[in-house]
């Protein structure tokens, strides 16, 4: 009986057996399977060289193949061999070949990297060196004033003051708001009004039309009247501190600066005010439009302001000198501006339109960067989140329209009652809710974007709506003269 190696198909010269398989296989090549595999080629069992059982047989005259009986078999296995060769060579050189271009790829993209990164560096070094030049002539370098009979055409010729200074100081601002920002799980509870206060504003001229928290210290409210005063109102000890008389006509917007004893009011009159809330006076008036002024909103620095208006026109201005810094129009668009948003990292900001556009533009450049149509009637609010990803619209199409900043596009409408006017969206310092302000108040979840609190205590209609620390309170103007609070 002869022994076939069950590998090779052909007699062993040094035969043996494998226990796991119980095959016959040739030394030689076994000893090298399991070195390359460690297995059993037959079953893929673990195998190793001190299992396999030598076979003592005498050694037979090995019979030749039978397709090596002939010359013309013989030259066909060699015609075989060379053929197979030279597939074999041609496939390792179209391997070489694709290895070449990748690694001619990979270094020129090594290659460009390495020269963006020096020039960028390069550039940081100017401009720190610059900037630390520029600092100390800061105050030197205020412009001058845009002359009132002279309304700017597309992005004013009226530069920025210290350009360079001014733009560190944005993104400076923007990288620690977008690097500090905390998101504040809460857990709202039922609501119910704990508190209402009434005759803020003169009854003869009814009506509480824009309200705003002082964001160091909620317990001071400021508001603006149909009755063309401003008013600050402290919850805690439910007293009036200030009443600021000086517009003509009625207040539509106010802020209250987050660190100093300083509010801004903005109002048909066309004109934007800066109070003393300690002083009761009017420290800076800011002439930056011809028309009605429809929006304002203050820098994250706390040192500009940003204001829209009827005259097609959004204006930057410098709080401390009362100067308009620069003044730009959409010249193709040519219709009014309804209101106005900073982001919460103040590099860009949004303005609605009374042809029903949600328009944002950067601040550095001047600049339309985004459209966001979709409303079917006069843009009446918007708000950005303070995790600074989504934008909340109304409109007087009675629908809150949410956009994603990042992919650019509305991914949610919330469709409200026939005729609901919406008169003020307003996020949380979490960013976790949006409240809106009309013709009721509603509360609701972000990213379920459902409803979880309805208040329809105020007899008019809801102008103002603004949150409390963490959202444990919220409060609320309206049209009826009183200033409402809502807690647990």
């Amino acid at each position: 009986m002869s022994l076939v190696c069950a590998i090779s198909n052909e007699v062993p010269e040094h035969p043996c057996v494998s226990p796991v398989s119980n095959q016959v296989f040739e030394r030689r090549l076994i000893e090298k399977f399991i070195a390359e595999n460690g297995v059993d080629p037959m079953n893929s069992q673990p195998l190793s060289e001190e299992q396999l059982i030598d076979i003592k047989v005498s050694h037979p005259i090995r019979p030749k193949a039978p397709s090596s009986t002939s010359i013309p078999a013989i030259l066909k296995a060699l015609q075989d061999e060379w053929d197979a060769v030279m597939l074999h060579s041609f496939t390792l050189r179209q391997q070489l070949q694709t290895t070449r271009q990748e690694l001619s790829h990979a270094l020129y993209q090594h290659d460009a990297a390495c020269r963006v990164i020096a020039r960028l560096t390069k550039e940081v070094t100017a401009a720190r060196e610059a900037l630390a030049t520029l600092k100390p002539q800061a105050g030197l370098l205020a412009p001058q004033a845009m002359p009132a009979s002279q309304p700017a055409a597309g992005v004013s010729d009226y530069l920025f003051p210290a350009p360079l200074l001014f733009c560190f100081q944005l993104q400076d601002k923007a990288t620690v708001l977008t690097t500090e920002r905390k998101k504040v799980r809460l857990s709202f509870k039922k609501m119910s009004v704990v508190r209402c206060r009434l005759g803020l504003h003169s009854a003869s001229v009814p009506g509480i039309l824009c309200m705003d928290l002082c964001p160091s210290d909620t317990n001071k409210v400021l508001t603006g009247g149909a009755d063309k005063n401003v008013v600050v109102f402290d919850k805690k000890e439910e007293q009036i501190i200030a009443t600021l008389k000086g517009h003509t006509k009625k207040v539509t917007s106010v802020i209250y600066h987050p660190s100093q004893s300083v509010v801004f009011s903005a109002s048909p009159d066309s004109t934007i005010r800066v109070w003393s809330v300690t002083g009761g006076n009017c420290i800076q008036v800011v002439r930056a439009h011809e028309a009605s002024v429809t929006g304002l909103s203050l820098h994250a620095t706390g040192d500009y302001l940003l204001s829209s208006s009827e005259d097609q026109y959004w204006a930057f201005s410098d709080i401390q000198t009362g100067q308009v810094l620069t003044k730009v129009t959409d010249e193709a668009a040519g219709v009014a501006l309804t209101c106005a948003q900073f982001h919460p990292d103040g590099l860009i900001f949004g303005t609605g339109t009374s042809d029903s556009q949600i328009k944002i533009w950067d601040l550095k450049e001047r600049t339309n960067v985004a459209n966001f149509p979709g409303h079917s009637g006069p843009v009446t609010s918007i708000a950005f989140s303070e995790n600074g990803y989504y934008l909340a619209t109304g409109a007087q199409d009675s629908s809150v329209k949410l956009w994603d900043l990042r992919k650019l596009k509305n991914f949610k409408t919330i469709a409200l009652d026939n005729n609901y006017e919406v008169k003020s969206l307003v996020f949380d310092q979490s960013g976790t809710y949006l409240a809106v302000g009309g013709s009721d108040i509603r509360v609701y979840i972000c990213k379920q974007w459902s409803e979880v609190l309805n208040f329809s205590d105020h007899s008019g209609l809801v102008t103002g709506v603004a949150f409390g620390d963490n959202a444990q309170f919220l409060s609320s103007a309206g049209m009826d003269r009183s200033l409402k609070f809502y807690s647990l």
